[in-house]
C-alpha cells in the first residue's frame, strides 16, 4: 500500500528479535554456567559483617577425555543480561573499556567432574510441600513437567522444553561448603566477574543431576547503562525478579549483600554501608530499561518463607514512603496550586506546552516558569505564547553557571535581609550629580558571560524585567565615568557575572551591562535586586523546580551527519549539551525530569549517548527509564519516533509511559536491541478501540488555499472544521495550561489563522513545481526529459536536447538526478491526502524531500507543518520564514508531550502503582477531555 504499511504499531514490529543475536534470551540449558548470590542477616553477626567471598576452586586434574563433561559458561551462550553490546558489538565486562575480560575474549569452560557437589538428603522437602511451593515444577503435560520460568535477560515468561523434577531440597554442599535456600552466591560466568544471584530452589532432575534456581542481581554493565555506568560504585548492584535454572556445580561461593536506604533528592553524601560484598538500593527491569524504587517489603520467592536459612536482605537505616495507590475518590484537586517547570533547549515551547496541557487535563496546574534556548527567534515565539514564562536567550552552559552564581548571591543576601542606604546616598546633599558623574538607580537584570556567549548579542529580558514601576526604588549610588567604563577598561569581557544597570536620569536606551566587580561600591543595589528577584523566582534555586524537560541537541549523533565522532562521541562539542542537561538536573534536583531526543542516541556507537544519560540519572539516585514513542500513535499524521528518558526522585512515583491511542501507518522501526523500550501494544493484543490512523486530509483539509506568494501572517478561516483533530487544534487558549471547549469555539467569530504562508519558491523552482502533476506519488520523474534506466529504478536525463526553463536553466536539475545515485523519489515530491509524512523537517526547500501540497503549487505552509506537529492554531510563531519552519521541525510533537504530561499528572496524584510500566489513556484522548461530546 502506498504511503506505508497500515497497522497498529505493536511491540515486535516491524523488527523481529533474532534469537541468535547477542542480547537474545537464552534457554535454561544454555545457562548452565550461571551463578547466584547469598544474603546475610545482620542481626546474627556481632559488629561488622565479615563474610568473605569464596571464589577459588581446587585445581583441576587431568581426566580421561571420554569421561569429561564440560559445561559452557553462560557467557558463551551470550545471555542478554550479561551486558549490553558495546561499540564493536561485543559484550561489556564491567571494565572501563568494556572489552572482554579474558585475553582471548572466549569464556572459560567449567569441568563438572572437577566439582564435588550434592544435596543434603536430610533437607529433602516432602513431596506434598514441594508441589505446593513449586507448582510450576509439577504441572503434568503428557506425563512431563514444563519449566515455564523467565530467563536471565528476558522480562516475560518463556515456555521451554520439558524438564522432569523428582525432588526439592533445602540445603546443598558444593566443594565442602554448605548452602541454604535464600543464600546469595557468586556463580561461574566464564569471565573475570562471576554472576550474582540468590538461591531460590534446590531440585533434582529425573536423571539425578542436581540443579538450583537463582534470582539475579545485576551489575551496572548487565543493564542498559552498559559501560557508561562505570563511574558507579562497583559494589553497587541492582535487584531483579528475573530467575534462571543452573546446574549446582557452577556455584562459586557465598557473598554478603546488603540493602541500603535509598537516597533522597538532595542527599549527595557518600554511601555508608556496613562491611559487605555488594549493596543495592534499586531494582532493575528489562522492560523500558527501568531502574525503580523498591517497595519496603520485597516479595519472597516461593518456598523461602519456611526455609531454615537465617539469611535475609539486611536493611540499614531504611525509611520507606507509603507506596499505596490512592483511591481516586479521596483525591481533592489542587488545580490552583502551581507546579513549576523549567524547559531547557525550549525551542518555541512545544514540549512544555504539551506537558502543561496534559497535566492540566489530569487536574494539576503545571506552569512553564522558566525557559532557556540559544535561538533568539524561538525564545520570542515562546515568550509571545507564554507571557507567564521567564525566557532567557542564552547558552545552557552559561545558564548553569548563572544558577550557581545566583545561589551564592541568595545565600549572601538571605530572605529578610534589610536594605541599608548606600554611603553615597547618605552623603547626597540633594543636588544632582556632578559633571562627569553617573548614578546607579537600580539593577534590571543578571547574566553570565561565558566563553561561548556573544557579548554584543541582545539578551531577551525576563517577564518581570525587574524594572516594573512598582518595584522599590532606592537612592542610587554614585559612579564616576571611569567606574562606569570599568568593564571596558579594566575587566575581561569574555567571562563573568554581569548586571544590567539603569542609570539615574537616563532613559532605558542608555541601560548597560556592567561586570559585578564594578558594582562593589553599591552592594545595597545588588542586595535589593537579589531580594526582589528571589521573591519573584527570577531564577530557580535547588528545590524550587518541580519538573525539568528538554531535548539537548545531539547533532554529533544524528544519522544526517556524515562526520560523526565515533571514537569519543561525548567529546564532540555537538554532543556536549547532553552533559550540560544532566549537569543542570544534578544542580537543581527537580522532582521529575524528562529528556527527549532522536532515536539515534540509542543507535550511534552502541547507544553511548542514551546510555550516558541513563547512567547519569541512576548516578544521581533518580529512578529512570527509557521509552521510544511514535507520534503517529497519538493522533498525528506523521511517524516520528523519539526517545524519552524519565527520571523521578525516590520520593516520587516514576511516571508510566502512555500507551497509543491510534493505529499508525508504519514508516520505520526501532533499534532491535532497544525493542523492549518501544511503547506499543504486544503483537495481536492491540485493543479494538484504537482510533484509525490520521492522514494529511484529517490535518489540513479545513485550511484555506494559499499561493506560493502568500505573504500575510494572519488570514481568516473559510470553512468549518471537519473532524475532531481540526476542532481540537482550533480551540483557543484558556488560562495558562488548558484549552477551551467546542461551545467556546462556536461563539468565536472572525478568528484569524496565523502562519499559513509558505516559503516562497524562486522563479525556477516554481516553474518546476507547476509541471509536477497533481496526483499521488508525483515527483521530478514526471518532468519532461527523464530517462528510466534498464534496472527500472535509477534515472537520468536527456542531455541533447535538454528541456530548459525560461531562465535557460535545466528543467530537471542535476542534483535531483544524482540524489541517492538516481534512486530517490523525493526531489519535488508531492504529498497526497491519504498519506502521512515520516517526520516534519526543519527545511522547506523541495530539492530533496517530499513537501509539495497535494493540490496547490507550493510547499506546505508553516501552519500546515505546525498542524502535522499538533500545535494548536492559536500558537503563533515569530522570526523570518525559514526560522519558523526550523522551530516547527525541531519541536516535540505536542500530542506526545500532552500524553506524557497526563501520565505525569497521574504520578503526581499517585493514581498509578510505583512499578507501573504503562498507562492506558482515556478513550478518544485528548479530545474527550476538552470536547463535551465526542462526534
Amino acid at each position: 500500500m502506498a504511503g506505508g504499511r497500515r497497522s497498529a504499531l505493536i511491540r515486535g514490529r516491524p523488527v523481529k528479535r533474532d534469537p541468535n543475536e547477542v542480547n537474545a534470551p537464552v534457554a535454561p540449558a544454555k545457562l548452565a554456567g550461571t551463578s547466584s548470590p547469598t544474603i546475610v542477616d545482620l542481626d546474627d553477626v556481632p559488629g561488622e559483617i565479615l563474610v568473605s567471598s569464596d571464589t577459588k576452586r581446587k585445581k583441576s586434574t587431568p581426566k580421561s577425555s571420554g569421561k569429561k563433561q564440560k559445561v559452557a559458561a553462560a557467557a558463551a551462550a551470550k545471555p542478554s543480561g550479561r551486558g549490553e553490546v558495546d561499540d564493536s558489538g561485543s559484550l561489556g565486562d564491567g571494565n572501563d573499556n568494556g572489552a572482554a575480560a579474558s585475553d582471548s575474549g572466549a569464556p572459560e569452560e567449567l569441568d563438572k567432574d572437577d566439582v564435588e557437589c550434592s544435596f543434603i538428603e536430610s533437607s529433602r522437602i516432602p513431596s506434598h510441600v514441594a508441589k505446593k511451593d513449586y507448582p510450576h515444577r509439577y504441572v503434568e503435560n503428557d506425563g512431563q513437567a514444563f519449566d515455564i520460568k523467565a530467563h536471565r535477560g528476558k522480562s516475560e515468561a518463556v515456555e521451554e522444553k520439558p524438564i522432569l523434577v523428582t525432588a526439592h531440597y533445602k540445603q546443598a554442599e558444593v566443594e565442602g561448603k554448605l548452602y541454604k535456600l535464600g543464600d546469595c552466591v557468586h556463580i561461574h560466568s566464564g569471565l573475570e566477574d562471576p554472576f550474582i544471584g540468590r538461591i531460590t530452589e534446590f531440585y533434582e532432575k529425573e536423571d539425578k543431576s542436581p540443579w538450583f534456581a537463582a534470582q539475579w542481581f545485576f551489575r551496572y554493565y548487565d543493564t542498559g547503562m552498559a559501560k557508561e555506568g562505570r563511574n558507579l560504585d562497583t559494589k553497587r548492584i541492582f535487584y531483579s525478579d528475573v530467575t534462571d535454572d543452573n546446574e549446582l556445580h557452577v556455584i562459586v561461593g557465598k557473598v554478603t549483600i546488603v540493602r541500603i536506604a535509598s537516597k533522597r533528592r538532595f542527599d549527595k553524601s557518600p554511601v555508608k554501608t556496613p562491611a559487605c560484598d555488594y549493596y543495592f538500593d534499586k531494582g532493575y527491569k528489562f522492560a523500558y530499561t527501568t531502574f525503580y524504587e523498591l517497595p519496603k517489603d520485597l516479595p519472597e520467592p516461593p518456598g523461602l518463607a519456611n526455609a531454615e536459612s537465617n539469611f535475609r536482605i539486611a536493611v540499614t537505616d531504611f525509611a520507606m514512603k507509603d507506596e499505596s495507590v490512592l483511591d481516586p475518590a479521596v483525591i481533592t484537586s489542587d488545580i490552583k496550586q502551581e507546579y513549576h517547570l523549567l524547559d531547557l533547549y525550549c525551542g518555541c515551547g512545544a514540549m512544555s506546552t504539551g506537558m502543561c496541557l496534559g497535566m492540566n487535563l489530569a487536574g494539576k496546574n503545571l506552569v512553564t516558569k522558566w525557559a532557556v534556548d540559544l535561538n533568539e527567534y524561538a525564545c520570542i515565539s515562546l515568550k509571545n505564547n507564554h507571557l507567564e514564562t521567564i525566557v532567557r536567550n542564552e547558552a545552557a552552559e552559561d545558564y548553569l553557571q548563572l544558577l550557581k552564581e545566583w545561589q551564592k548571591l541568595c545565600q549572601k543576601y538571605p530572605e529578610g535581609s534589610v536594605v541599608e542606604p548606600d554611603s553615597d546616598d547618605e552623603d547626597d546633599d540633594g543636588e544632582g550629580p556632578a559633571p562627569g558623574e553617573y548614578e546607579v538607580e537600580r539593577l534590571l537584570g543578571i547574566r553570565w558571560i561565558g566563553e561561548v556567549s556573544n557579548k554584543d548579542k541582545q539578551v531577551m529580558e525576563q517577564v518581570d524585567d525587574m524594572d516594573d514601576e512598582d518595584l522599590p526604588k532606592q537612592a542610587s549610588a554614585k559612579k564616576t565615568p571611569k567606574q562606569a567604563s570599568a568593564a571596558k577598561e579594566d575587566l575581561p569581557l569574555t567571562k563573568g557575572l554581569e548586571f544590567k544597570v539603569r542609570w539615574k536620569g537616563y532613559t532605558p536606551e542608555h541601560d548597560t551591562w556592567e561586570p559585578s566587580a564594578s558594582l562593589d561600591h553599591c552592594p545595597e543595589r545588588v542586595k535589593q535586586f537579589v531580594l526582589d528577584g528571589r521573591a519573584q523566582k527570577l531564577l530557580p534555586l535547588p528545590g524550587q523546580c518541580d519538573v525539568i524537560c528538554g531535548g539537548p541537541p545531539c547533532q554529533g549523533a544524528s544519522g544526517f551527519n556524515r562526520f560523526r565522532n565515533k571514537v569519543d562521541p561525548l567529546a564532540d562539542p555537538r554532543n556536549k549539551q547532553m552533559v550540560v542537561y544532566m549537569d543542570i538536573v544534578d544542580f537543581l534536583r527537580p522532582r521529575f525530569f524528562l529528556m527527549e531526543n532522536v532515536v539515534d542516541i540509542l543507535k550511534f556507537c552502541g547507544g553511548i549517548l542514551g546510555r550516558y544519560a541513563l547512567a547519569r540519572g541512576v548516578g544521581m539516585n533518580y529512578q529512570s527509564k527509557v521509552g521510544i514513542m511514535v507520534a503517529g500513535c497519538y493522533g498525528m499524521p506523521q511517524f516520528r519516533a523519539r526517545c524519552f528518558l524519565w527520571g523521578a526522585s525516590n520520593e516520587e512515583v516514576l511516571p508510566p509511559y502512555p500507551m497509543p491511542t491510534h493505529k499508525v501507518i508504519v514508516r520505520g522501526g526501532v533499534p532491535q536491541e532497544w525493542e523492549r523500550c518501544l511503547v506499543a501494544y504486544e503483537e495481536n493484543k492491540q485493543p479494538e478501540w484504537l482510533q484509525k490512523p490520521l492522514v494529511l486530509k484529517d490535518a489540513l483539509s479545513d485550511l484555506p488555499p494559499v499561493g506560493n506568494d502568500q505573504d500575510k501572517d494572519d488570514i481568516p478561516y473559510e470553512v468549518e472544521p471537519e473532524c475532531d483533530f481540526q476542532r481540537f487544534l482550533r480551540l483557543r487558549k484558556k488560562g495558562t495550561g488548558g484549552l477551551g471547549s467546542v461551545d467556546q469555539l462556536k461563539k468565536m467569530t472572525k478568528v484569524m489563522l496565523p502562519d499559513h504562508r509558505p516559503l516562497k519558491l524562486n522563479a525556477d523552482d516554481y516553474q518546476r513545481v507547476l509541471q509536477i502533476p497533481k496526483k499521488k506519488g508525483a515527483n521530478f520523474r514526471d518532468l519532461k526529459g527523464i530517462l528510466i534506466k534498464a534496472d527500472g529504478i535509477t534515472v537520468d536525463v536527456v542531455r541533447q536536447p535538454r528541456e530548459l526553463l525560461p531562465s535557460g536553466k535545466p528543467l530537471v536539475p542535476d542534483y535531483a538526478v544524482s540524489f541517492i545515485r538516481g534512486r530517490s523519489l523525493k526531489p519535488f515530491g508531492r504529498l497526497w491526502w491519504d498519506e502521512t509524512v515520516p517526520t516534519v523537517v526543519t527545511r522547506a526547500e523541495p530539492h530533496n524531500q517530499i513537501i509539495l501540497h497535494p493540490e496547490q503549487d507550493r510547499v506546505l505552509t508553516i501552519r500546515e507543518n505546525a498542524r502535522l506537529q499538533g500545535f494548536p492554531d492559536y500558537y503563533a510563531l515569530f522570526g523570518p520564514i525559514k526560522q519558523r519552519y526550523t522551530q516547527v521541525g525541531n519541536a516535540v510533537a505536542v500530542p506526545v508531550a500532552t500524553a506524557l504530561g497526563y501520565a505525569l499528572g497521574q504520578s503526581f496524584h499517585r493514581l498509578v502503582s510505583p512499578q507501573q510500566e504503562t498507562l492506558e489513556l482515556p478513550r478518544y484522548f485528548p479530545y474527550c477531555l476538552t470536547i463535551q461530546e465526542h462526534q
